[in-house]
């Protein structure tokens, strides 16, 4: 590649996204106001709702915005199932659907969604390239054969096949946090997407050079997936407000989340990057007893700076910018439940006006 991924090419403008909880109830509204906005893409994670479905419902309102998973959960499905919830919303949105896909971590998907889990990484890779296959099939009428390692796709009689839609296949994002994934996403994937547990410093030190050396083998493979340019996604935790109260509430709500995602075993590797290994014991201990409220308070000013920004939004879309306008080609940003959507869609016009 002749420039690391993820870093943008000169004069190439930062992609925006608003990233939806997925309780939210009234998204066709907060859509339509991010496509009024000029934001790029809207994005709901799958956490207690199926996100297609109120992707779906988005669609309703909206006409150009990009509408993706960020994240639907792979392993919870199989590819053929996620080919078609995918497909699905490709197809009542106009060609606007972009699936990004996470692996979450073993516990809910042995233990939550009763599924097999091994090899994550490479079962991950198998996933992508399956999806892939059917989508092709269902595009263009060839007959659908995939036998992997842990897939099997071989039947696809035209009474299962959804219509063509007359727009490229939805680009397929892989979230992930340590090397064996991350490399699976310079692999096989469209794009990456970076978790909201990170930091600037740990996606140029750790993140952006094995997505580089993974992209360049595909390419050098003459896949053709990589025909289309490479996204660096970034979930930014945003803890902003238009009054003294709202940022108040949104900087404690942002706080636990980050004592939440460092309490899990998986991320301790973004922690240990910052010398902050100790904390995630401390964190980890505290969340076996459930002691939900009191880790928050574990997460002091420096570990929060890191993980997040905060201020108004002008403030907020000035750090956002700082920091990762040569990391990331599309910058997401969530809000906190607590204070409602607008103080977010304030963050991504400013940065806008920024870029």
């Amino acid at each position: 590649m002749t420039r690391p991924s993820g870093t943008r090419p000169s004069g190439r403008r930062m992609k925006l996204g608003l990233n939806c909880p997925a309780h939210f109830q009234d998204v066709r509204v907060v859509a339509a106001e991010a496509e009024a906005r000029g934001i790029d893409q809207f994005t709901l994670a799958e956490t207690a709702r199926n996100p297609f479905l109120q992707l779906a419902r988005a669609a309703d309102t909206t006409s150009s915005i990009e509408l993706g998973s960020g994240v639907a959960i792979a392993f919870a499905r199989t590819p053929m199932t996620m080919a078609y919830e995918a497909w699905g919303l490709h197809e009542i949105s106009g060609g606007r659907a972009v699936l990004g896909l996470g692996s979450q971590v073993k516990a809910h998907i042995t233990r939550r969604f009763g599924m097999p889990w091994d090899k994550p990484a490479a079962r991950m890779r198998e996933f992508v390239q399956a999806v892939r296959t059917i989508w092709h099939s269902w595009q263009t009428g060839d007959r659908l054969r995939f036998r992997g390692d842990f897939y099997r796709h071989t039947l696809m009689p035209p009474p299962f096949t959804p219509p063509r839609v007359a727009a490229p296949v939805p680009p397929i994002l892989l979230a992930g946090v340590g090397p064996l994934m991350v490399r699976s996403a310079g692999a096989v994937a469209d794009g990456f997407v970076s978790h909201v547990f990170t930091t600037a410093e740990y996606v140029r030190q750790q993140v952006l050079p094995a997505i580089a050396e993974a992209r360049s083998a595909a390419e050098a493979q003459g896949a053709a997936w990589t025909e289309r340019p490479f996204e660096v996604v970034g979930n930014v935790l945003t803890a902003t407000g238009r009054t003294e109260d709202e940022l108040a509430r949104s900087v404690r709500g942002v706080r636990e989340r980050i004592a939440f995602y460092g309490s899990t075993p998986a991320y301790r590797k973004v922690l240990e990057q910052h010398g902050w290994g100790a904390l995630h014991d401390e964190l980890h201990a505290l969340s076996l007893r459930g002691r939900w409220k009191e880790m928050g308070g574990l997460v002091d000013d420096e570990v929060f700076a890191a993980f997040a920004v905060a201020g108004s939004p002008a403030e907020a879309a000035r750090e956002i910018h700082r920091r990762y306008r040569d990391v990331f080609t599309t910058v997401c940003v969530s809000w906190e439940p607590e204070t409602g959507p607008a103080p977010a869609l304030d963050v991504l016009t400013e940065l806008r006006a920024l870029d």
